[in-house]
């Protein structure tokens, strides 16, 4: 305990509880005389940091006291200035926008600036940031002599690059973070985990292989030449994707599933709230291939905008950006096969008759998502290739969703699509009642027909918003078109040369009035 003797006016604030020391002073702020004899004061102090502080709010105390004013100070409640009227903002994001806007307007007024944010303890670096450094090849590079449009090639690739380097790093992150600790702690089986992640874990060795390759390219001065026939060599590979992305229908559907457990949801709901997700469910990790694969079309189209007629690449560059559309291409169509026959198997008939054989045919689906009806039912509804149909869903038996199949299904060739103008109500005013109590215009929303062998069927359907009605629409008009172009083809390759000419003429005539007056009826 340390015992110090003071004889100044600016320590006596700190006396024992229930003394009162106070500075005199007339109404004009100046100091009275004072005993030039004071009692010394006793002051215990307990932390050297405690002293320090206390020391600098008295001095900032007695500086206070000792300059005169003869201005009348206002509460701050009743201050007219901004630290009186702006509210203290608690949200983060705020705080920085208001700081920024304090900074960069001069307010011509008397009132002191904001005081600055608190500076708060800098929190340990986690070892996958939220947000990645964006980072341009022209940052790693002191100094250069090349063009604009060379500046531009370099990066490209080296986006290209850094997204190989990227997509590594999440991959492995899923595989550490994810499947190891779920296997682990018994949250999901081993063959739940091996249908959901798929061969994600094969995808990683093929990229280590670019990114090495890639590498390899960069000269000394950090500029890569040729870098098309390694692409070239390399895309074959990709020919993986097709059964990681034909596996990922019905894995997105059992995740989707397995979410409705507790432990399932209170797990990977901590892994998004941490650090190294980057606020990313697993989902979006999981997605993280098939939307990288499409990416490279467009940054090969990059590349060979800013490559020069003269360079080495430029012949090579076609055929590259030839071969890695073809590869997407054919990962696409088996997708689509495969998600076709995912969403089949889900299908329940409640007649015979709604099987029909157009929806076996089928091998891809156009779309497919929630519309309602006029009644104000909430549908699944599949365009499938040659077929329209219409379901409700149900619980998932056996771990696979389940869907009723609505009223009967309509084949393609067959339907004719109505757009109803917003304002309008459909099927008699059944659509204002359903959706709007009478009161509002109804919107975004179609009506599909078709006449089947003994009545005609009809559905005015609503979609979301715009963008989605417009969606299904274009769909739509894509798959009426297609389909009457293959029921025209295949009734044309019933004619055998030696049929009657004459009847040929008239069913050509007849298939090609059908279409145009439908197509017609679809504008």
């Amino acid at each position: 305990m340390e015992v110090e003797e003071s004889g100044e006016a600016r320590t006596s604030w700190l006396g024992a509880p229930g003394e009162k020391h106070v500075v005199p002073c007339d109404h004009a702020g100046k100091k009275r005389k004072q005993n030039p004899n004071p009692e010394p004061v006793v002051r215990i102090v307990e932390d050297e940091e405690e002293d320090e502080e206390e020391g600098e709010m008295m001095l900032d105390h007695m500086k206070d006291s000792e300059e005169p004013s003869n201005k009348r100070v206002k509460p701050v409640a009743k201050s007219n200035s901004l630290t009186g009227v702006i509210t203290p903002v608690k949200t983060p994001a705020l705080k920085r926008i208001g700081q920024s806007i304090s900074r960069s307007i001069s307010f011509r007024t008397e009132a002191r600036p904001l005081p600055p944010a608190p500076i708060r303890p800098r929190s340990k670096a986690s070892s996958f940031p939220r947000r990645r450094n964006s980072q341009c090849w022209s940052d790693t590079v002191e100094s250069h002599d090349l063009t604009a449009k060379e500046i531009k090639r370099q990066e490209v690739i080296y986006e290209l690059t850094q997204g190989e380097r990227q997509l590594i790093e999440d991959l492995s992150l899923v595989k550490k973070v994810y499947y190891e600790p779920m296997l682990k702690l018994d949250i999901m089986t081993e063959s739940e985990l091996g249908q959901i992640f798929g061969t994600l874990d094969s995808l990683i060795p093929l990229h280590e292989d670019l990114l090495e390759r890639l590498e390899r390219l960069r000269g000394s001065e950090k500029t890569v030449g040729e870098v098309a026939p390694t692409l070239v060599s390399w895309f074959p590979c990709l020919d993986a994707y097709i059964t990681y992305c034909c596996n990922q229908v019905g894995a997105k559907a059992l995740l989707d599933q397995k979410k409705q457990e507790k432990r399932v949801e209170h797990f990977l709901r901590l892994c998004q709230e941490s650090s190294f997700s980057r606020k990313l469910d697993l989902w979006n990790f999981l997605d993280l291939p098939r939307s990288r694969l499409v990416k490279y079309p467009l940054l090969l189209k990059e590349i060979q905008k800013c490559t020069p007629q003269d360079h080495p690449d430029e012949d090579t560059l076609p055929d590259a950006l030839e071969l890695i559309q073809g590869i997407v291409a054919e990962v696409n169509n088996k997708t689509g096969e495969a998600e076709c026959q995912f969403y089949r198997r889900g299908l329940v008939y409640l007649e015979e008759s709604q099987r029909l054989p157009e929806i076996q045919q089928s091998r891809f689906l156009y779309c497919h998502g929630e519309l309602k009806s006029n009644r104000g039912q909430r549908l699944h509804v599949f365009l499938f290739e040659l077929a329209l149909v219409l379901t409700r869903p149900e619980d998932n038996r056996d771990g696979f969703q389940m869907f009723q199949v609505y009223r009967q299904p309509l084949p393609n060739a067959s339907i004719n699509l109505e757009e109803i103008p917003d304002g309008e109500a459909a099927g008699g005013g059944t659509f204002r009642g359903a959706f709007t109590g009478g009161n509002d215009k109804v919107k975004n929303c179609f009506r599909v027909s078709s006449r089947g062998r003994s009545k005609a069927h009809s559905h005015s359907l609503q979609a979301n918003d715009s963008f989605s009605r417009q969606q299904w629409i274009t769909c739509l008009r894509q798959a009426i078109v297609q389909s009457r172009d293959r029921t025209a083809q295949t009734s044309q390759s019933q004619f055998s040369p030696h049929s009657d000419p004459a009847l040929y003429h008239i069913a050509e005539l007849s298939l090609s009035s059908d279409t145009e007056t439908a197509d017609h009826t679809s504008r």
